[in-house]
Order: C-alpha cells, then sequence, then structure tokens
C-alpha cells in the first residue's frame, strides 16, 4: 500500500515542483501562441482521407495534472481540415476554433492517434456521427473533473472506433468518465474490460490498454504490450503507446 501512495503522489510532487519553480513557459495563457505547429501538411498538398488526435498540457497549474485533447479529420481529397475540441466555454463543441495542429496555448501537441487513407476513409463518418450526437453538449455539460471534459469527449469518438486501438495518455483526466453510462463494459479497442466509478475511481485491464488504476482522476498503470509504466501528472514512461 505504501509503494502503491508513493507511486500515486510522488510523481504529481515532481509534476506540480517543477511547475513551481519553472513555470510552464507560456507566459500569459491569453496571448499564448495557439499557432501551427507544422504536424500536418497544407490540406491541399495530402489528397488522402486522414483522422489524427492530439494531446497537450492544459493551462496554468491545471498542466500539472492533464493534457488537453482534440480530434483532427480531412475526407479523402478535401481542401481542408476539420478540428473539433470541448471547451468549457463557448460553444462546448467548438469547430476549427484553433489551428488544426496548433499549441495549446503554447503548448506543443503530441500525436495520439495517426490514420491516413483508405482506412481514415472509412473511419471517419463514425466519428463524425458520434460528434454530431454527442449527448453532453449544452452549454453548463462540461466539468472538469471528473468529467465530462474534453477527453470525454474525444474518449467516446474513440470508443466508436476500436480499430483505431488508441489509447489516450495517463494524463488525459477524464477520459475514465464513463460516457455510455455503464459502470463497467469493454475497452475502446475490444481487447479488456474497465470498470468505472463515475471517473471517480475504475480499473482497467486490456492487451491495448494494459492495466491502469484511476484514483479520483490520477491514473497509475503499466503496459506490458508496449513496455512502459503510466504515472500521474507525469504520463507514460516508455515506449510510445504506438500511431
Amino acid at each position: 500500500m505504501l509503494i502503491f501512495l508513493l507511486l500515486l503522489f510522488v510523481p504529481i510532487g515532481i509534476s506540480a515542483a517543477r511547475y513551481t519553480w519553472a513555470g510552464d513557459g507560456r507566459g500569459n495563457w491569453q496571448t499564448a501562441d495557439r499557432s501551427s505547429a507544422g504536424l500536418l501538411p497544407p490540406a491541399s498538398s495530402h489528397p488522402d482521407a486522414l483522422i489524427r488526435v492530439y494531446a497537450a498540457r492544459t493551462v496554468r497549474w491545471r498542466s500539472i495534472f492533464a493534457v488537453h485533447t482534440w480530434i483532427v479529420v480531412k475526407e479523402k481529397d478535401a481542401s481542408s481540415y476539420s478540428r473539433y475540441d470541448y471547451t468549457a466555454w463557448g460553444e462546448p463543441i467548438r469547430s476549427n476554433g484553433f489551428a488544426p495542429d496548433g499549441r495549446w496555448f503554447g503548448a506543443l501537441p503530441e500525436t495520439v492517434v495517426a490514420v491516413d487513407g483508405p482506412q481514415a476513409e472509412l473511419l471517419i463518418p463514425r466519428i463524425r456521427s458520434v460528434i454530431e450526437t454527442y449527448k453532453f453538449r449544452t452549454y453548463g455539460d462540461y466539468s472538469a473533473w471528473p468529467g465530462p471534459n474534453s477527453n470525454t469527449f474525444v474518449q467516446a469518438a474513440l470508443d466508436a472506433v476500436p480499430e483505431l486501438r488508441a489509447v489516450l495518455p495517463p494524463t488525459a483526466i477524464g477520459k475514465d468518465y464513463p460516457y455510455s453510462g455503464r459502470w463497467i463494459g469493454l475497452t475502446a479497442s475490444r481487447s479488456g474490460v474497465y470498470a468505472s466509478l463515475s471517473g471517480y475511481l475504475g480499473l482497467t485491464l486490456g492487451w491495448v490498454e494494459g492495466l491502469e488504476i484511476n484514483v479520483f482522476g490520477a491514473v497509475l498503470g503499466l503496459d506490458i504490450r508496449r513496455p512502459a509504466i503510466k504515472l500521474p501528472g507525469i504520463g507514460r514512461l516508455g515506449v510510445a503507446a504506438g500511431l
């Protein structure tokens, strides 16, 4: 139990100390850089269909704990990308409010999911269906903790396309909020099972997802398929989850 508590709280303490002493280097969040990070080519020069999921550290002190995730899609031969965020201000589902691969208020995004070509073309309609029918789309539905938040929104889309075999970072607080309303079910990849007590407590066990224990949003886990440990506040340490 002592080891478990140390693994849970020490990483958060390290992340908090890093933020306290060094800050996040972004300055005022209101004027922080939101320009393209150069992760995507111009849409006109990339005729194939495309799916991307990006994650970047949230703003101010919340960056100690969490990342913000969003979805980018482009149909075959489309001349522009479509970006979808779920935010706490304005219209909850924000369409093209930022550059598709833009910095999140100064934070560089990392690629969580990358699918191109015929497979993306096949899966995009299912992702768009989740976006169009997302049930927490009324102003005031957003809840930073334990959800539904931006990570709940993206996880709901990933749940609809198990072929992606995608896993959000352990710092994607809100991903374990049970969007379906079911406290027990199959994981997004359909390679395992999860149990979630409204996002406050949870357990996930799957070949793709690995082992994850959620304690009030702090996720501690282990991935055997792609060897890594998952730590709250810090994220994944080891082999990349795979794209």
